[in-house]
């Protein structure tokens, strides 16, 4: 795959992709600041329609990726959650190759992880 930043949600309670959650990317600078460069919402696949960053739209850097789960879980398959948002940083050393990072989702907890 060519070069991009993609992401998906699972809810391991559900066993299948989390619907609806708002994900966020910003770039953080070298002072911590950052700036919010896109945003989208899960579709029925637990994924964005599009990806985060296209190959031509990758720069090294840090970046940042938010999601929003606690009107996931409010909205949808739960009254209440631990985590409110979750935020995941993370840096782009090759910005030619592909960035995918998934969020594996329960209520009181989540794991991410540099996927392929």
């Amino acid at each position: 795959m060519a070069g991009g930043l993609t992401t998906h949600v699972l809810d391991t309670t559900q066993e299948g992709p989390a619907v609806g959650v708002e994900v966020i990317l910003q770039r953080v600078d070298t002072t911590g600041n950052t700036e919010t460069i896109t945003r989208g919402t899960t579709n029925t696949d637990g994924r964005l329609d599009d990806p985060l960053l296209t190959a031509d739209q990758m720069e090294s850097g840090t970046y940042q990726l938010l999601f929003e789960v606690g009107a996931y879980y409010r909205e949808g398959p739960s009254d209440s959650t631990f985590l409110e948002t979750v935020p995941v940083r993370f840096t782009i050393s090759e910005p030619d190759d592909h960035y995918h990072v998934p969020l594996l989702l329960s209520p009181g907890g989540y794991t991410t992880y540099r996927g392929s």
